[in-house]
């Protein structure tokens, strides 16, 4: 598999600085750019085409969180994470009142829907309101859990910066890949926990 770290000349670390990526993928890209190779051969220019695509590929993969935490989890240990579906630690009271706050707004939108009349409206707007304040402080909960876990990920660094070489049999041993996994896992619920949230909210809007 393409290492992103190395194709970007990126040390392998849990923690980028997203602006510097950035930056240095602009660079590099700038100068593999197809444009640049007018009147090469066809070789030449599927190389080309095959570089320019690797490095938009590794950008994408390295300046998300989630996707750069899988992409150095796979090449640490030579595989995707087992047991995805399992709640981390320390998230089964937001696991829980997402679940719950979630069947409560579907409720009420089952209600909503079948209110026709103009009148029983104008109330039915206002209590959609409430729903969607209670469900906008549930995603400042989360985003507050996602941003602790970024912090801790640049705590993680300088083991990456101490371990032993890349293929040296004691490396894996040095690095904190369980708890890489366990972050990575809890991004993964984060992630649906928004996308579940946003779209409660559209359609509290309707």
């Amino acid at each position: 598999m393409l290492d992103y770290f190395l194709l970007l000349n990126e040390p392998r670390r849990p923690w980028l600085d997203t602006d510097a990526l950035k930056a240095k993928f602009l660079a590099l890209s700038t100068k593999s750019h197809p444009d640049h190779f007018h009147g090469v051969g066809d070789e030449e220019k599927r190389e080309v085409n095959q570089r320019f695509a690797d490095l938009n590929a590794a950008f994408n993969g390295l300046r998300d969180p989630k996707a750069r935490l899988l992409h150095l989890l796979e090449l640490e240990s030579g595989g995707k994470p087992k047991d995805v579906q399992r709640i981390p630690p320390g998230t089964l009271d937001l696991f829980v009142e997402v679940g719950q706050l979630g069947r409560e707004v579907d409720a009420f939108l089952t209600e909503k829907a079948k209110v026709t009349s103009p009148m029983l409206k104008v109330p039915m707007f206002e209590r959609a309101m409430e729903w969607a304040d209670k469900l906008k402080a549930l995603q400042q909960k989360v985003n507050l859990q996602r941003d602790a876990l970024i912090a801790e990920l640049q705590q993680l660094n300088p083991a990456w910066e101490a371990a032993a070489a890349t293929g040296a049999p004691a490396r894996q041993q040095t690095l904190p890949l369980e708890r890489l996994e366990q972050i990575y896992r809890i991004l993964s619920y984060a992630g649906r926990w928004t996308d579940q949230i946003q779209e409660r909210s559209v359609l509290l809007s309707l």
